[in-house]
Order: structure tokens, then C-alpha cells, then sequence
């Protein structure tokens, strides 16, 4: 590229940096505010630094609603994601090496079933869920988190086992390997950078999710972060919880930016080695 191109390039970059970056530093400075500052509007950067929305959040009035609903993002997150990794992988190394009937209409369907709005499941499972007993409890949650998160992670683990040879997993069973062992021993490793991609990508649609949490939960005993911030208060009835609120979204982001930060070079290894045929 000549330089006024990378000029152009590196002018782009910056703006799309601010421009998606911006939201995240509003949310950081208000976290930052005292209450007294979010009346009339404010300002961006806050006259007066504290950490009494932080310290609300976690010794405060609003530690008995943050807390359990962090524990059950964690937790509930972690076993959705782990699940519907195994499950992905399981289905699209069927996908990608067995020739059956309806294959591509499987692939189809879990692209339709992740199109589906959410807000049209809820009503459905909220009567089924009361009825059998899974309303406002972890499993309630992971079984429609795996809706969310399987056909995403069948669709990216279906491309990436793909693109590695049969040679390998033949060279496996001449040597006296099974089936399932070549799939253990050989296949899965060559395709961890995959697994690992799709776990980081289920694991950030769980952790985000509000409609689920929301609608299928009324306690504390499942509700994760995410719904439970729509139940932050202030101290009184005329203040504005804004500032806590703020504080617990940093909070819940700090995890998804380590993991992120920690784990880019596989993130973007996978990515690529699933996109491109070779």
C-alpha cells in the first residue's frame, strides 16, 4: 500500500476504535460518579472520583442482588458452554466426516434455529418450565442457552474439522487406533484451536444473555448478572442507580475482556483456520 493509503486505513482504524470504544468509556466514567453528578445530565469524566458504586455492588445494598447473580452467571455460563462444546463437537465431526441422508438439512436447521428470535421462545418455555419444574433454576437456564449457543459452535467446528485431513485419522486406525480413539488422539488436538474459538464464542453468548434471564427466572436462586441489573435501586425512590449499575457491567466485563486479551492469538487462529480451505 502507497502511503496516503495507510494514512487512510490507519484514520479509519482510530475512528472505528472511538467510535466502538466510546459506549465502554461512558459506562467506566459513570461507574466512577457519585450520584449527585447523574442529575441535570453531567459530564463524560466525573468531577468527583469514588468507588462508592463499587463498594455498593459488593458490601453495599446492592450486594445481595450482584452477588448470587454473578455466582449463577458463572457457573451456569461454564456449564452451558462446556456442554454445548461437546455436544458441537461430537455433531460436526459427523457432519463434516460421514456422508448420510439430510446432512445439509441439519447444518440449515441449526442456522434457522439460531435466526429464531428469542423473545418468541420465552412465553412458550415460561408455561412449559412451570409446569415441569424448571423455572428460576440453573437447568431452566442452560437448556435454552444451549439453543443459543450449539448451532453457532456446530457451524464454526463443522468448517474446522473440514479443513484437516482424512490422511491422518487412516494413518491412525492402520496403526491399530479405533475409531473413536483417532478421533480422541488425533483429531481433536489438530482441531483444539477450533474448539477453543467456538467455547470463547458460546461463552460470551451465554454470559450476555438478558431475555432468558429475565423471563425464566424470579429469584435469586438462578437469575444471572445480566437480568439482574434491571432490579438495581437506588437509596431512595428519586435516585437515579445509574452509578451501580455502571459499576456492575464493568465488573461483569472484566472476565470477557481477560479471556479475550489472554487467549487472542488462538481466538484468531481458529477463526482463520476455519475460514479458509486448504
Amino acid at each position: 500500500m502507497s502511503t496516503k493509503q495507510k494514512i487512510g486505513w490507519a484514520i479509519a482504524l482510530v475512528v472505528v476504535l472511538i467510535w466502538s470504544l466510546f459506549p465502554v468509556l461512558s459506562i467506566l466514567m459513570n461507574s466512577f460518579k457519585p450520584a449527585s453528578e447523574f442529575a441535570g445530565g453531567g459530564t463524560l469524566v466525573p468531577k468527583t472520583f469514588t468507588l462508592e458504586n463499587y463498594e455498593m455492588i459488593f458490601t453495599g445494598g446492592a450486594r445481595d442482588l450482584f452477588l448470587p447473580a454473578l455466582r449463577n452467571s458463572i457457573g451456569i455460563t461454564l456449564i452451558a458452554t462446556a456442554v454445548a462444546v461437546v455436544l458441537a463437537t461430537l455433531c460436526a465431526y459427523a457432519i463434516a466426516r460421514l456422508d448420510f441422508p439430510g446432512k445439509r438439512i441439519i447444518l440449515i436447521t441449526a442456522l434457522a434455529v439460531s435466526m429464531f428470535p428469542v423473545v418468541s421462545i420465552v412465553t412458550p418455555l415460561f408455561n412449559v418450565w412451570r409446569q415441569i419444574g424448571l423455572y428460576d433454576t440453573w437447568l431452566g437456564l442452560i437448556l435454552p442457552y444451549l439453543s443459543l449457543t450449539l448451532p453457532i459452535s456446530i457451524w464454526t467446528l463443522a468448517a474446522f474439522f473440514q479443513q484437516i485431513p482424512w490422511d491422518l485419522e487412516r494413518a491412525a486406525q492402520v496403526d491399530g487406533a479405533t475409531s473413536f480413539q483417532a478421533f480422541r488422539k488425533v483429531i481433536v488436538p489438530l482441531a483444539a484451536p477450533g474448539v477453543f474459538t467456538t467455547a470463547i464464542i458460546a461463552f460470551f453468548i451465554a454470559w450476555n444473555d438478558f431475555v432468558f434471564g429475565i423471563g425464566l427466572t424470579s429469584t435469586g436462586a438462578a437469575r444471572p448478572v445480566p437480568a439482574a441489573l434491571a432490579f438495581f435501586t437506588g437509596a431512595s425512590q428519586f435516585e437515579d442507580p445509574a452509578g451501580a449499575i455502571s459499576a456492575a457491567a464493568i465488573v461483569v466485563t472484566i472476565p470477557v475482556v481477560i479471556l479475550v486479551l489472554a487467549f487472542q492469538r488462538q481466538i484468531v487462529a481458529g477463526l482463520t483456520q476455519g475460514a479458509v480451505k486448504g
